[in-house]
């Protein structure tokens, strides 16, 4: 039998801050929305739409984005969509459709980056740790580069 697509990728800010919970196997989970605008033209009259997705991060993935991502912070996801139904306390039957996230990125420009160029970390104003960001190892005063094997950072320092 072969396999159908089920692919989505989306660019938009956190509505809010991403929450984390466990399965009763210790597997953790981090839930939250992402905000996406679309702008279009009605009559000549410039409109935005702004669509809503709620989307869940599994493991060690849904831990970092947990970690580095706040409210308003502005990501690149992959994903598929997964729907999920179940029964409310009223017997109600419920659905809902979400975006399992497989990858992302930070998408942030320069003016929400802290001075090393690396995402500030909204909840504190420090610098995050570097995820997907290559280090830029010039001394303009002289202007040479550091040797490959002078990486001042060790391997423990990823946090994935």
């Amino acid at each position: 039998m072969a396999s159908d697509l089920n692919k989505v990728i989306l660019v938009g800010r956190l509505v809010r801050d991403p929450e984390i919970r466990y399965t009763q196997g210790g597997t953790s989970v981090a839930n939250f929305s992402l905000a996406s605008n679309r702008t279009y033209l009605q009559n000549g009259e410039k409109k935005e739409l702004t669509s809503f997705f709620n989307c869940i991060a599994w493991s060690k993935l849904g831990e970092i984005i947990v970690q580095y991502c706040k409210k308003g912070r502005r990501v690149g996801i992959e994903g598929r969509l997964q729907q999920r139904a179940w029964e409310d306390k009223d017997g109600n039957k419920r659905s809902t459709v979400e975006v399992v996230v497989d990858n992302f990125q930070f998408l942030d420009g320069k003016r929400d980056e802290d001075e090393y160029g690396k995402p500030a970390d909204y909840g504190t104003n420090k610098p995050a740790a570097d995820l997907n960001y290559q280090e830029k190892f010039e001394d303009n005063s002289s202007g040479s580069n550091l040797e490959a094997g002078d990486n001042p950072f060790s391997d423990e320092e990823i946090p994935f």
